[in-house]
């Protein structure tokens, strides 16, 4: 596959993702994901929808987990086959807004904000549908994604600068009337700086309420993170768990 096949998500960004996002790795972030995605699954199959180089995918298989993963960058998943119990985990290259599998599976996940990849809504509403399709019935889809920061910006702007920092600068630009949202990033990697930017539409937790309704699901919790604090006004993310009515198909 070229670059432009792996689309965003090309070959110099996997050469470096998880370096990049090392803290996301450390076994403290890790761990409690993998602990409700584990229980939820219940013994069932797992689905990743955006796999990448399989951050989660990796420890979860560990767990006894049989996980399936979908993405569209074959650079990311490349990653995978490195890693310990990498070759235990089956990926296939697709949008995993349309993309089938065979099998079917206790949940479904997409984590770190890679529902806001898809960058329209009607995508967006697709990939739910695509979740319900994969489910058991009575199985679970699961989100993390992070709440737009609006009330940080100085009315009338469109950029937000979110980190800076020796290593890493991460701006967001912001289109309302779309709700569109370029995430821009520069990394310093080996003393050298390497520019990203990442197109995504950012999703309220009501819209994708109605999202799951469509595909007949219901939410049964939304956490503030992995650890299940309460989610408020306050809260800059949200984890989110909906279930597949046993009578829809």
């Amino acid at each position: 596959m070229t670059d432009h096949d792996d689309g965003i998500f090309n070959q110099q960004i996997a050469a470096t993702y998880d370096v990049n996002e090392a803290e996301m790795f450390d076994p403290a972030v890790v761990d409690p994901v993998l602990d409700v995605l584990s229980g939820l699954a219940a013994g069932k199959p797992a689905l990743e929808f955006g796999i990448g180089t399989g951050r989660i995918a990796v420890p979860l298989a560990f767990r006894g987990v049989p996980v399936h993963g979908i993405d569209i960058s074959n650079a990311m998943m490349e990653k995978i086959k490195a890693k310990p119990a990498g070759d235990k985990i089956k990926v296939t290259t697709g949008d995993f807004s349309h993309t089938q599998v065979d099998g079917s599976f206790g949940v479904v996940y997409l984590v770190f904000n890679t529902i806001m990849n898809l960058t329209s809504q009607a995508e967006q509403v697709a990939c739910f549908q695509n979740a319900a399709d994969h489910l058991d019935a009575g199985g679970y889809f699961v989100i993390e994604v992070m709440l737009p920061r609006l009330q940080w910006l100085v009315p009338g702007e469109r950029l937000m600068t979110w980190e800076h920092s020796a290593l890493h600068w991460g701006m967001d630009e912001y289109d309302i009337a779309t709700q569109g949202l370029v995430s821009h990033h520069m990394h310093i990697i080996d003393g050298e700086p390497v520019l990203s930017d990442t197109p995504c539409r950012y999703v309220w937790p009501a819209e994708l309420d109605l999202m799951a309704q469509l595909a007949s699901m219901s939410l049964v919790s939304r956490w503030q993170d992995w650890q299940q604090t309460p989610f408020d006004s306050q809260s800059r993310e949200h984890v989110s768990i909906w279930r597949k009515t046993a009578s829809s198909t």
